[in-house]
């Protein structure tokens, strides 16, 4: 396998993630100097992840139509522009609005890079590939709360998002000298309407729910957006059941296991995109720990994500996607509701062993369940997969954000007083619920599926492992 490429593609997932990490162990500081509260800039997130939703669509076809070298390098160049714009906001609009142009490079740069590894890497080695490309990726999560925490502590927040500079151009020069030129194909008209209602539906939903219980705006705003958006969803699926090329092409969730990963793995992301969000805030309210010494704490979950890298492929060889999935989702979903009963008595070294754990736990369920969406996906309908699993991904992370900040609201709001450890506590178990729901959706996987991905169940000869053949294969 070509490790070069996912090296390489993984310089835009680390500085993904270690601006997600960085800003949740800085909000609590940002919303001081802007004037705002923590929760209200949940906003801020999820507009990120709102404007992942709306873009991601249309990046299969973009890399399709210019080439995903070209989109994949402009995509880190609006990147950075967004984090400058960050770095001068002064208000929670402004703020808002540079996280969204922040996610429109996002948005093209995860999935294009996931697009050229998957169509440069043999289906045998899918699974290898995903770790090589994730292994750097989550050095961001690592160093993110610790450099974020230190920056704010000791300096000021602003400097976050300037540091995406220097990486993001590091970035575009290594894609520039070493990834394959890649020229661009014929596509088909892009899918205008599809567009336009794909967004509104992931927008609306989304958004909706994040202001719902916002004091600053009535609640009929919030459940008026959200009406809109389930509409505009409904109108998608119409539409797309008559139009000759989809944007989201939702036949593919006819196959089984295409249909359980990415809908399994959306319910399980809900409570890991509420974790980042809750954890610092906890840490930072509820025990009154500076952003550094929160996240001194909370890297240490980005440990266990990496150490379990190198072991991720033998263990879904040896057992199979099906029972390591089923296992691995109640164990992380166990890991996150263990968050809800750390108090400031809770021992350090206890709480980062947990912490630890969740991380491995976490680590090899992604990396199967994002494998495991390509088991039986044609090359020609990669470009299609990618975009559909890259959605559902971020609208089940923005919503573990709005859950989790609207559970934080309505709580305050039953007892009147400002956040208390106990809101966390519950907050983490309601979201910890919801993704051990996932394991319901793996439980009706084949025992096989995926053994072509991960090579379970291969027939072994001394020297080589060659898949089962029926006859005539």
């Amino acid at each position: 396998m070509n490790r070069t490429i996912p090296l390489i593609l993984a310089v835009a997932l680390f500085m993904e993630n270690m601006d997600s990490t960085v800003i949740a162990t800085s909000l609590p500081a940002i919303a001081i100097d802007i004037h705002t509260s923590p929760i209200a800039l949940k906003l801020a997130l999820t507009a990120y992840l709102v404007s992942l939703a709306i873009f991601i669509p249309i990046s299969g076809w973009m890399a399709d139509r210019f080439g995903a070298k070209n989109i994949f390098r402009a995509a880190i160049a609006v990147f950075i522009a967004g984090s400058v714009a960050c770095a001068l906001s002064g208000s929670l609009p402004a703020f808002v609005i540079a996280r969204f142009l922040q996610g429109i490079g996002g948005a093209m740069m995860t999935p294009v890079g996931r697009l050229v590894l998957v169509r440069a890497t043999p289906k045998s080695e899918l699974v290898a590939a995903m770790s090589w490309l994730t292994v750097p990726a989550l050095v961001g999560p690592l160093v993110g709360p610790p450099i974020g925490g230190f920056i704010t502590t000791y300096f000021t927040w602003h400097w976050i998002f300037l540091i995406n500079v220097p990486i993001g151009l590091i970035g575009i020069w290594l894609a520039t000298r070493f990834l394959p030129e890649t020229e661009s194909m014929e596509t088909p008209p892009l899918d205008f309407v599809g567009f336009v209602l794909s967004g509104v539906a992931a927008s609306g939903i989304v958004f909706g729910l994040s202001v719902v219980s916002l004091p600053y705006l009535p609640p009929a705003t919030g459940f008026i957006t959200v009406a809109v958006g389930l509409l505009s969803g409904a109108l998608y699926l119409m539409h797309a059941r008559r139009a000759r090329n989809p944007l989201l092409a939702l036949d593919l969730f006819r196959n089984q296991i295409f249909r359980s990963s990415v809908l399994g793995g959306g319910l399980f992301r809900i409570g890991i995109g509420a974790v980042p969000f809750l954890l610092p805030l906890m840490l930072q309210i509820g025990f009154g720990l500076t952003p550094f010494q929160s996240g001194m704490i909370t890297f240490v979950s980005a440990i266990g994500a990496i150490g379990m890298k190198f072991v991720t492929a033998p263990i879904f060889r040896v057992v199979g996607f099906r029972r390591v999935l089923i296992a691995g989702s109640l164990v992380a979903a166990a890991s996150i509701a263990v968050n809800g009963l750390f108090t400031p008595e809770t021992p350090y070294a206890l709480m980062l062993a947990i912490l630890l754990v969740g991380g491995f736990i976490r680590s090899m369920f992604f990396t199967g369940v994002n494998a495991l969406s390509y088991a039986e996906v044609s090359a020609e309908d990669t470009s299609k997969a990618t975009p559909i699993a890259a959605v559902f991904q971020q609208l089940s992370i923005a919503l573990g954000v709005a859950v989790a900040g609207g559970i934080l609201e309505v709580s305050t709001g039953i007892h009147g007083e400002p956040l208390t450890l106990a809101d966390f506590h519950t907050a983490f178990f309601i979201v910890a619920a919801i993704s051990a729901a996932a394991s319901l959706s793996f439980m009706r996987l084949a025992p096989d599926a995926g053994n072509a991905v991960s090579g379970h169940g291969l027939l072994t000869t001394p020297k080589t492992l060659q898949p089962v053949r029926s006859p005539g294969e």
